[in-house]
């Protein structure tokens, strides 16, 4: 080797140990801090891409507790962003005007209801563009040639209810008091429109866009404001702006996704399911606004379509998801197949298109949401990055990740996501953590899979493999394998991730003995009934706003007729034995699970007297198994705040890192404060005692 090649390979090697000493694993302090994409839009001319970038308060270091702030950006190119608005404007509902001269978002400024704001693309100051007075904007549409905008905005105040609240009568009648939302119509202009013209608009309003002649307006409706009715009864209406008459309705049987307008008006792409049992809106239709009739693009297809965007071409870019990968396909305006485009190891989520210009945000194995282009012009099938946040990543160690399938013990293949402790697989197999989805009609890509609820890169780093099962009744694999868990609670669903703990230890990949369980949802449902019924199965558990009584769970919760339509298919009086059976509190005398128990006080989907029943059960019955219930003030189905967040996620791996990593079931619990970061604010005061 001569001396220039020695050098080189000096060189190479002491960059090689520099960036081993470097790296580290993941922590719960590093989920506090993720920054990822939110909303895209792209300008008419395809020149610029606005964008949101998200991120709640670091409370490891200190920053005050909160929700998710989100900071308004424009992007000329890759790693070209400009921020454009003040650090205390939280912007939403990002778009271009018709021209492209403006950057317009919704925004409540402080004392002020929510209203439209636009900030001009050359620089210059943000200014209120549209409002509707005492109410707040949910969401907008420019008209088509920049003169107005189209508004849909909460209920008129009454204010006769109101002065009741202040003198003490503030009772609430439960269904039945809720009212419904107004569309208007405000002029633009150099002054606030102060007198929007009010569109009648048909029941209950949770969505709307127009047409491009901005004659029609395409309305997603449901008779009430009840959550049940979004699942079984929202359906598109067609309705003439000028005086709100409905034209037709399209008759759709199940759930309704996007839709989206096609550039010439006369169809509209949507992602519906194909009948009421549908678990999902994953197929594409497109509709003839002229009569309402619509056809289905991909019905039956193994696969799922999450999102949908018209090109200015008039053919449509859609993401697909095929199992826990993704492709962006093009269909022309007939329903054809134009081309299909394969993003590698990217999971794209959302598109949006302009000006000849595809934008897609992804994620990927190695970093969370990000603005990619799809730019055939660089090479073919290319993705070219033009965002990247968190760079503190390149830090991290991370573990192998792949995509796994194993058979179940009915012959059914099941796939899911693997990752591999950092370091390798030990001698006996490594501790594992199934991480159980909700829905269950949802499904995990093999993209970005640490958050604050799922232990992810943060697990591997601490020597656990993680595997996160797509098991029946998930989506992404087409309706009929989403279907196959229906009228029969916890099996298959269930058994296939018994069975695919079984296989893992038949590769010599998990021990046996150290597997544990955590969910939200329907991953919590799964995480008690491993804790009970197939408690011999694992070492540890982690529910979180699960169901432990499918019996109580009818009379408590916001979905029956959805949680019958594509779950049960059976109410709880049709058999009132068999809804106990598959209730993990009728399995409590099996639980020999070290269980942590944690859900939102204000949580409508899922009682969170779900988890105080399982808690008292074991409690009672189990006194000498593990179990703490952990209750957060304020939260709902999944933890908002950046506190409760970073709480959960310390207490989840505490939990496992006590239980399932010793395989010692009778360990001394943890305290009952976690041990915070030294920034985090009361870190002393908690000290984990």
């Amino acid at each position: 080797m001569n001396r220039m090649a020695l050098s080189a390979a000096t060189l190479l090697a002491s960059v090689s140990i520099a960036a081993t000493a470097s790296a580290r694993p993941m922590t719960p302090e590093d989920v506090a801090k993720i920054e990822s994409i939110g909303a895209i839009a792209v300008s008419p001319d395809g020149t610029r891409i606005a964008y949101t970038t998200a991120s709640l308060p670091d409370v490891s270091e200190g920053e005050d507790n909160g929700g998710f702030e989100q900071v308004l950006k424009v992007a000329t190119g890759p790693n070209t962003s400009t921020v454009y608005l003040r650090e205390d404007v939280s912007p939403s509902g990002v778009q271009f005007s018709p021209d492209g001269s403006m950057v317009s978002f919704t925004w409540s400024a402080e004392g002020e209801d929510n209203a439209v704001w636009g900030v001009p693309v050359a620089g210059g100051t943000y200014r209120k563009l549209a409002e509707i007075a005492d109410s707040d904007v949910l969401s907008y549409v420019w008209g088509p040639n920049g003169n107005s905008i189209f508004m849909l905005a909460t209920a008129e105040e009454d204010k006769q209810r109101t002065e009741q609240r202040k003198a003490g009568f503030n009772s609430v009648v439960y269904e039945e008091e809720a009212r419904l939302r107004r569309l208007f119509e405000a002029k633009v202009g150099e002054e606030v429109d102060a007198e929007p013209r009010q569109i009648p608009v048909p029941a209950y309003v949770t969505g709307f866009d127009i047409t491009p002649d901005g004659k029609t307006g395409i309305v997603q409706s449901k008779p009430t404001p009840q959550i049940d009715d979004t699942y079984t009864s929202l359906r598109v209406h067609i309705i003439d702006l000028a005086d709100g008459n409905v034209k037709a309705i399209v008759p759709t049987p199940g759930k309704l996704g996007d839709v989206e307008v096609s550039p010439d008006g006369t169809q509209l792409s949507m992602i519906a399911g194909v009948d009421k049992h549908d678990p999902a809106e994953t197929t594409l239709h497109l509709v003839d606004v002229a009569t309402g009739n619509y056809r289905a693009l991909n019905e039956g297809a193994a696969e799922a379509t999450v999102d949908a965007e018209w090109m200015a071409n008039g053919r449509l870019a859609t993401i697909v998801h095929v199992g826990a990968q993704s492709v962006l396909r093009i269909y022309n305006a007939d329903g054809s197949v134009h081309r299909e485009v394969d993003p590698g190891s990217l999971i794209l989520t959302s598109v949006e298109s302009a000006g000849g210009k595809v934008a897609v945000s992804a994620n990927s194995p190695k970093h969370p949401t990000e603005l990619f282009v799809w730019n055939p012009r660089l090479r073919a099938n290319a993705f070219e990055r033009w965002t990247s946040h968190n760079p503190w990543l390149s830090e991290i160690t991370f573990g192998e990740q792949r995509i796994y399938t194993y058979t179940a013990r009915d012959g059914q293949q099941v796939q899911g996501v693997l990752v591999l402790p950092v370091g390798g697989i030990p001698e006996g197999g490594a501790p594992t953590i199934m991480n159980v989805h909700g829905g269950p009609e949802a499904h995990e890509s093999n993209g970005w899979i640490t958050a604050y609820s799922k232990p992810g890169q943060v697990a591997a780093g601490q020597g656990y493999a993680v595997f996160l099962p797509n098991y029946r009744g998930s989506t992404g694999y087409g309706t009929a394998f989403s279907k196959q868990h229906q009228g029969n609670y916890t099996d298959p669903e269930f058994a296939d991730i018994v069975d695919a703990k079984r296989a893992l230890v038949a590769e010599g990949i998990t021990d046996s003995d150290r597997t544990g369980i955590t969910g939200g949802s329907y991953g919590g449902y799964a995480s008690a009934w491993g804790a009970t019924y197939h408690s011999a199965e694992y070492a540890a558990s982690v529910m979180f706003v699960g169901i432990s009584n499918q019996v109580s769970k009818f009379g408590t919760g916001d979905i029956p007729y959805e949680m019958y339509n594509v779950h049960s298919r059976a109410w709880p009086w049709d058999d009132w034995m068999k809804m106990l059976e598959v209730s993990p509190v009728y399995h409590v005398d099996k639980a020999n699970t070290p269980t942590l128990i944690m859900h939102g006080e204000e949580d409508t989907r899922v009682d969170p007297g779900q988890s105080l029943e399982l808690y008292r059960a074991l409690k009672v019955r189990k006194p000498d198994v593990p179990v703490r219930l952990v209750f957060y003030p304020g939260e709902g189905h999944g933890n908002r705040m950046a506190g409760s967040r970073y709480d959960y996620n310390l207490r989840m791996m505490e939990w496992f890192e006590t239980y399932l990593k010793t395989g010692d079931r009778k360990a001394e619990m943890p305290g009952p404060r976690p041990q915070l970061a030294d920034g985090a604010k009361g870190a002393a005061a908690d000290g984990g005692e």
